[in-house]
């Protein structure tokens, strides 16, 4: 497979190899290219119009925007490796069969338990995209996530179409109805985002899409 982001093989080795010298333990013998390869395989699936690779590129790039809010940085990364690895929107079990990929996976590539437990944590997390005050790991991760709603006007409009797009199969008012609900939940939290700069740079920009995009769904 030739990957159009091929920055991702280099950064995905950069993560793995830093987690590695981190343990203390010599490089596993396994090639760690061969797994980042079957990721970017299954973000490139033919049914994902927005959980695409442009999505995981986007979540790596918001989590440098990050910085150092996270407490294990290499960790968050591998979690959005893995966050939507399966993805079948007619389905509810997307995250947790992502984070047994990972449970999987991981050990084989020589992470150690803890580590692995904590990038399935996180990968679940996304679920619920509510993670505790002090999970600094869980609110990098999700703020990077959902950086996409506070897009420009004309991004978030382009999101709003390939999500609608993934859920081809469901009928339009059915459609309709389900998202407003969604926007409607997240309008209702008394924040989208958790870390200091996804308040300030993201969290006007995001509530001004989502009730932009409800407006639109109303009848």
């Amino acid at each position: 497979m030739t990957t159009p982001y091929p920055d991702l093989l280099h950064r995905w080795a950069a993560t793995v190899g830093a987690l590695r010298a981190s343990a203390g333990e010599s490089p596993a013998p396994v090639d760690p290219e061969p797994y980042a390869r079957n990721l970017l395989d299954r973000w490139a699936e033919p049914h994902r119009a927005y959980h695409t690779t442009a999505h995981l590129a986007a979540v790596l790039a918001h989590l440098d925007t990050l910085g150092d809010h996270p407490d294990d940085p290499h960790l968050v990364r591998l979690a959005a490796w893995f966050h939507d690895a399966v993805y079948h929107p007619e389905r509810d079990t997307n995250e947790d069969r992502s984070a047994r990929l990972a449970e999987r996976a991981l050990p084989e590539l020589g992470l150690g338990a803890e580590d692995t437990a904590e990038v399935a944590r996180l990968v679940r997390l996304t679920i619920t995209h509510d993670p505790d005050p002090d999970d600094t790991n869980g609110e990098a991760l999700c703020d990077a996530d959902l950086a996409v709603l506070a897009s420009s006007p004309e991004d978030y409009a382009a999101y709003a179409a390939a999500v609608r797009t993934e859920y081809g199969f469901v009928p339009d008012p059915d459609f309709r109805t389900g998202r407003a609900a969604v926007l409607t939940q997240l309008l209702a939290l008394p924040r989208l985002f958790r870390t200091p700069y996804g308040v300030k740079h993201w969290e006007d920009a995001a509530r001004h899409n989502l009730s932009t995009e409800l407006a639109l769904l109303s009848p």
